[in-house]
């Protein structure tokens, strides 16, 4: 049976069923659950760290009517880490490669910070369509690039972590074959490759984290223009 490298991406089945829900769900069992006890186990703590430190950094540059969505930014922050890092091991798929997922992700939220704006403040969010200053000529064409812009935000969004996650992927899987199909050839030279691999494995670790960081910022900062 011939596989190409984009085989890895779609979605497994199981008896007919597709399993990209149950590897969606899956991240979040791995969280213990919190209790009401002082004093607690490391990984306890160290969850309990992370999420005060990205709940902080989220927070900050908004007001207090933004901190009613720190619960669901900080949570779509944590399962889309676990999920990135999760898919980097072997013989694994990864739902944040696919861009119905994180289009499914990207446009209710982003259309929920458009529509607090349009409730809360309609004169500021569609004042967010025109520049101050603009020569009167302009005004048309700047209100449809500046709609234009504002529309592809979601679909920006989704695409970034899809990008992203499917090019390290396919990087990871080129140079690992390249790799086995080395070794018993050119020993010294598969030896070399398997170091850029392992360099390759540590930087995407460090890309599925930047883009899950990325992506719940991203969200603050659109909750922070209509607010």
């Amino acid at each position: 049976m011939n596989l190409s490298f984009f085989d890895q991406f779609s979605s497994p089945y199981l008896m007919g069923m597709p399993l990209a829900l149950l590897s969606i769900l899956f991240p979040t069992l791995l969280f213990p659950s919190p209790n009401t006890r002082w004093i607690n186990n490391r990984l306890t703590t160290l969850q309990s760290w992370l999420i005060h430190l990205v709940t902080k950094q989220l927070m900050t540059p908004l007001n207090k009517n933004g901190h009613k969505w720190a619960l669901i930014l900080t949570s779509l922050m944590m399962l889309l880490l676990t999920i990135n890092l999760l898919g980097l091991l072997p013989y694994t798929f990864t739902p944040t490669t696919q861009l119905s997922m994180n289009m499914a992700l990207a446009f209710p939220l982003w259309l929920a910070t458009l529509l607090t704006g349009l409730r809360n403040q309609p004169t500021t969010s569609l004042g967010h369509l025109l520049p101050e200053g603009t020569p009167t000529p302009l005004i048309p064409a700047l209100i449809m690039i500046e709609t234009t812009s504002l529309f592809i935000r979601p679909l920006a969004l989704g695409v970034r972590l899809t990008a992203n996650l499917t090019a390290g992927h396919l990087l990871i899987q080129l140079i690992s074959t390249a790799t086995a199909v080395l070794l018993p050839i050119m020993p010294a030279i598969s030896i070399m490759t398997m170091l850029v691999l392992l360099l390759l494995t540590i930087l995407e670790v460090a890309v599925a984290m930047i883009q899950a960081y990325v992506f719940v910022l991203l969200l603050s900062l659109y909750l922070q223009e209509n607010i």
